[in-house]
């Protein structure tokens, strides 16, 4: 499962998820049996060309049509802001899907 996020730090610890306009790097990561296995930090969302299972933003007001468009499934963290606290909301279902 490959998520993406927009954050604020190259750094995998400190990363904070913020707006999608705020973004100073993507993150995608693998999640592999629970866990991350595999991170990777790109400046730019045109930079990646893996696949994307979900992308994961801040808030539903973001500007989230180009993912849609795309087909790619969007998830809200309405609280949750560091990596692996949204890795976790996620394998809990705690994240709310962008219709709900």
């Amino acid at each position: 499962m490959n998520i993406l996020l927009p954050v604020d730090d190259s750094d995998i610890e400190s990363a904070k998820l913020c707006s999608i306009d705020d973004a100073q790097y993507w993150v995608l990561l693998d999640i592999l049996e629970g866990k991350i296995s595999n991170s990777q930090f790109y400046q730019s969302r045109d930079e990646i060309s893996d696949w994307i299972d979900v992308v994961v933003v801040k808030d539903q007001k973001e500007h989230i049509w180009p993912f849609m468009e795309e087909g790619l499934a969007i998830l809200v963290a309405p609280t949750q802001r560091y990596i692996e606290d949204i890795v976790e909301a996620y394998l809990f279902k705690e994240l709310h899907d962008i219709n709900s």
